[in-house]
């Protein structure tokens, strides 16, 4: 499928399920309409579907066509390069991800279907038809399950290993509960930064669902833009965008303000799902002093505890949520690649990669502010 609409939304959703936002027809048809993930932007939407013999559908993956590496959070850039060097074209490349999303999830939906596994194996196999359809060098599937990375090595896929840093509710019952599971000094460090940003008479605001306003979604925008043009990146999501996400997916949107003298200073953006908190955009009108904290960490946490999920997910990278208490996950993609030379001397780089992001995760696990246990 070249367009997500040409989907029912409830037959798409009977398949993805309420677990993970990002993945509903509702997110990434605004990808689409809004113009975000287009053609034009080198996101070409080039969705699989798998019918049963009734004709209705048995399994989808989102899946793009590929003109650059931009979006995507699991960097390729020096494969890229080396197919360049050897007078290759790496692009077009195939990828099933949610763009600009570096949430985990299943990439293979199949809903509660007792054929999960035969539907997978076809699915990996019929990709690999459509990347070579396509002319493209390889196909990558982002920010997998676990459990689907291995059904994938089975199939043939190179396995990649990252990691991000997430929260984990232990039950706790307010905020204060949740820091006695820190050190002394890690507690009295967060304290004093939630402290520095109430002494500046900032108060803190969360709007969720459908009491979020056109003025609150504009606030926002703002905020997210100011931030990309600052930090010279990429506004790959539109002002449309966020207000389709809004009107479709009201029950899944967080909104989180920072005011100062009867103004909003500061936002962020999560999404809710079945049982997380995701934390995606935050933007800010200038510097305050540990507010991005407050904004993107710690009223998220907040919400999360006061509402009994079991897990925050605050985007990809930032070794310093470390000491805020979020601890390293592994995170995995799967990959094929046409050349087998290439495909050969990746694996060798990513068995490498693999061995080194584990020792990297074994130290980080060793140095969280957690107090130990005796």
């Amino acid at each position: 499928m070249n367009h997500i609409g040409g989907m029912a939304a409830d037959d798409w959703n009977a398949l993805a399920g309420h677990h993970n936002p990002f993945l509903r027809h509702e997110f990434l048809l605004a990808l689409e309409e809004s113009g975000c993930a287009s053609e034009k932007t080198g996101w070409i939407p080039q969705h699989l579907l798998i019918e049963d013999d009734a004709g209705k559908p048995a399994a989808v993956a989102p899946m793009y066509l590929k003109t650059h590496s931009y979006g995507e959070y699991v960097f390729d850039w020096a494969w890229a390069d080396a197919y360049q060097r050897a007078g290759l074209d790496y692009y077009p490349k195939l990828v099933s991800a949610v763009p600009f999303t570096p949430v985990t999830g299943a990439r293979i939906l199949t809903g509660e279907s007792i054929r999960t596994q035969e539907l997978t194996d076809t699915m990996a196999e019929a990709a690999k038809a459509l990347a070579r359809e396509h002319g493209a060098s390889s196909l990558h599937w982002l920010f997998v399950t676990e459990t689907q990375v291995q059904e994938f090595k089975k199939a043939g896929y190179l396995q990649r290993t990252g990691f991000q840093y997430h929260w984990q509710n232990r039950n706790y019952q307010d905020f204060e509960q949740f820091l006695q599971d820190f050190s002394s000094a890690k507690r009295k460090k967060i304290r004093r930064e939630r402290r520095f940003v109430y002494e500046q008479g900032i108060s803190m605001q969360i709007v969720t669902g459908n009491d979020a306003t056109t003025n609150d979604w504009d606030r926002f925008y703002s905020f997210y833009r100011a931030t990309i043009l600052n930090h010279g990146a990429i506004a790959y999501l539109s002002r449309d965008f966020f207000q389709r996400i809004g009107e479709t997916m009201s029950a899944n949107t967080v909104l989180v303000f920072a005011w100062h003298n009867n103004r909003p200073v500061a936002g962020a953006l999560n999404l809710r799902g079945n049982d997380a908190l995701f934390g995606r955009y935050w933007g800010s009108d200038g510097h305050h002093h540990s507010l991005h904290f407050e904004t993107c960490y710690y009223t998220a946490i907040d919400y999360c505890i006061a509402n009994g999920l079991s897990r925050f997910e605050a985007g990809a990278q930032g070794s310093h949520k470390l000491s805020r208490g979020f601890l390293p996950e592994p995170t995995y993609s799967a990959h094929w690649l046409q050349h087998p030379e290439f495909s050969d001397a990746i694996a060798r780089y990513l068995q490498q990669e693999h061995d080194g992001i584990e020792y990297q995760l074994n130290e980080l696990n060793e140095h969280t502010p957690f107090r130990r246990q005796c």
